[in-house]
């Protein structure tokens, strides 16, 4: 299990749902502070609706 709040952009884009987006993720961790849902993903940038079964991730 990858934490969504702590992983890195490697990391991420490791899971096939979020390859080439892990940059991305980790600019809205840092810029809007700890993510407290898997939902809210779909306000990162270009993941709007994509990220519905993403597994492997958690909010820790």
């Amino acid at each position: 299990m990858i934490d969504l709040n702590t992983a890195t952009a490697a990391e991420l884009d490791a899971l096939p749902e979020l390859k080439g987006h892990g940059p991305e993720i980790v600019r809205y961790r840092e810029e809007r502070g700890r993510f407290d849902s898997l939902r809210q993903l779909d306000e990162v940038p270009g993941l709007a609706g994509k990220t519905d079964g993403v597994e492997g991730l958690r909010i820790g």
